[in-house]
């Protein structure tokens, strides 16, 4: 029997002397990465819920090589595919001197850019991407970052939701709705018919690809408070979905995030890889854990690219929500605050920390949700809790501005790296995010209450001046509904922001010290966004389609330096 690439190859961690390349097959076999003829890497598939996976290590590299590859599953060529127009996969290692470019976005629905898909969700900016990079050459030390919803596991498009009903009347899997995913075969179509498309996949296989949940990878508002999650932990359905999400998330996502030591060290991937054969059940008893015990695995990575280091925390699954004898609400949880705080360190020209949901919103939308937060813990009595929690779940509020600790933790620890308290101070801090369905550049003001040896004049002990700045890519393809624009754009006014200063000193939260402004209006067409770092230098670009099409090359609409 011939065995075919059911997904893939997906270009995942390069580093100076090593790529690591991921494929799904339709059946067990051993896939072979060929470079110049020859096998470069070779691992046989892992077998999880009936699906065939293998991660292919190349190692011994040369840095700033140009590699193209060849993919055989036993000894069958499947990739490139016969005839294809797009340009060889490449396999591009990182060079010392060249600068580095960060390609960034979220919120990806997969449409094809169908005249459907267009009205409805706007053009797909991954596809335009690999329109742009198969006529250009790749300059620099180029990486994708998808910093949430890569796949709508509640917002499924047709034909994952006729696959749902046919499942339903087979098997009505305790009541689940049948326009949601909840098994782990049903989340394997969903990526495959996310990332099927030609061009998205010879992007994926091509650009090295580190990856991070949000909420609608699960579920919308996944962990918003623990009253949410009392809600959905009752729900009969939700034990198969969690596990199911998270464990897809672990194969499809998380794997290619981690370097080859890492992926040595992670005992999930250790009992995995040699259990010999289906390991269904292994990996559903580690993501209901993950879930039940957010403390026993961490989704956060780190990535240093050369000068630049990356940091992609985990924002939902890691959450401490507080209540029933939890640990107070946090973001990140209490392991998550350790982690950043022991990478987010001095010694790089760069810092950026990805997190899937801003960290600096519009000041009405900050304002009002360290507000919400405030009442409901009781800051303005017992009666006002339950209707303030219901408000924070109806409005989403459940960005960094409504886990105000954890804000203020962040805040302090970018005030010490900046005044060089950990290490020589960099030339930029940035924060990169998506999910909220609009792109924009938020830069940081100094507090006037700033020590006179930290930033009150913008400038480290050592006289270097460290920006700090948030930039937002949103969404790649999921357009804001006109309805929802005005109220986006009103939260960017100043008298919002006043009313909201207002309610955040009525219920006594502390002033933070990060201060910012808006530096531009709200944009809300699709974009994917690029921050190029050469040196002490960086410049932001945001990209988009404004003619619509399949065809349609995409072009700057916004650059700033940084």
């Amino acid at each position: 029997m011939t065995v075919s690439l059911r997904l893939g190859p997906l270009l995942r961690h390069v580093a100076p002397t090593s790529a690591t390349v991921w494929v799904e097959t339709d059946a067990p076999c051993r896939a072979r990465i060929l470079v110049d003829g020859r096998e470069a890497a070779s691992a046989r598939t892992f077998t999880v819920h009936g699906h065939h996976y293998a991660v292919c290590e190349l190692t011994d590299l040369r840095p700033g090589a140009r590699l193209p590859y060849e993919v055989l599953l036993d000894d069958t060529p499947v990739w490139p595919e016969p005839d294809s127009p797009l340009p060889p996969s490449v396999v591009r290692t990182p060079a010392p001197d060249a600068p580095t470019r960060l390609l960034y976005g979220s919120c990806h629905t997969a449409t094809g850019d169908s005249p459907e898909g267009l009205v409805r969700h706007g053009p797909d900016m991954l596809r335009a991407t690999a329109r742009r990079l198969a006529r250009e050459p790749v300059e620099g030390n180029l990486l994708l970052l998808l910093i949430g919803d890569q796949v709508y596991a509640d917002e499924v498009q047709e034909p994952v939701r006729e696959l749902l009903r046919r499942a339903r009347e087979d098997d009505p899997a305790d009541g689940a709705p049948d326009d949601e995913v909840v098994r782990y075969g049903e989340y394997a179509e969903l990526y495959r018919q996310a990332w099927s498309d030609p061009q998205v996949r010879w992007l994926l296989s091509t650009v090295p690809t580190l990856m991070v949940f949000d909420d609608h990878d699960i579920r919308d508002d996944w962990n918003t408070s623990a009253a949410w999650r009392r809600a959905m932990d009752a729900r009969p359905w939700w034990h198969a979905r969690i596990t199911s999400g998270l464990g897809a998330y672990w194969v499809y996502q998380h794997l290619g995030n981690l370097s080859p030591a890492d992926r040595d060290a992670d005992p999930v991937w250790n009992r995995i890889r040699d259990h010999g054969s289906d390991a269904g059940e292994v990996l559903d008893a580690f993501a209901w854990r993950a879930h039940d015990e957010p403390s026993s695995y961490r989704w956060s990575h780190r990535f240093d690219a050369g000068a630049v280091r990356v940091l992609v925390t985990d924002t939902r699954c890691g959450r401490a929500l507080g209540g029933d004898g939890e640990p107070e609400r946090s973001i990140l949880g209490p392991d998550g605050h350790a982690w950043l705080d022991e990478h987010l360190t001095g010694g790089h020209e760069h810092v950026v920390v990805a997190s899937t949901v801003p960290v600096l919103l519009p000041p009405a939308v900050q304002h009002l949700e360290a507000w919400n937060e405030a009442v409901c813990e009781g800051a303005w009595g017992g009666w006002a809790r339950g209707p303030a929690e219901r408000l924070r779940q109806a409005l989403d509020l459940e960005h960094w501005g409504a886990f105000q600790r954890s804000f203020r933790r962040l805040g302090e620890g970018v005030r010490a790296l900046c005044r060089g308290e950990r290490g020589r101070a960099p030339a930029t801090v940035l924060f990169l995010s998506g999910d909220v369905h609009f792109s924009y550049l938020a830069r940081t003001d100094v507090a006037e209450d700033a020590p006179p040896t930290g930033l009150r004049d913008g400038t480290g002990p050592e006289g270097r001046r460290t920006r700090v700045a948030q930039l937002v890519s949103s969404p790649l393809c999921n357009q804001l509904p006109l309805s929802l624009r005005r109220s986006a754009r009103l939260s960017a006014s100043w008298p919002l922001a006043a009313a909201g200063r207002v309610l955040t000193w009525l219920a006594r939260v502390p002033r933070p010290w990060l201060r910012w402004r808006l530096d531009g209006p709200l944009y809300f067409g699709n974009t994917i966004g690029e921050v190029v770092f050469d040196g002490p230098d960086a410049e932001a670009v945001w990209y988009h389609c404004p003619e619509a099409g399949q065809d349609a090359p995409p072009r700057v609409h916004r650059r700033v330096n940084l």
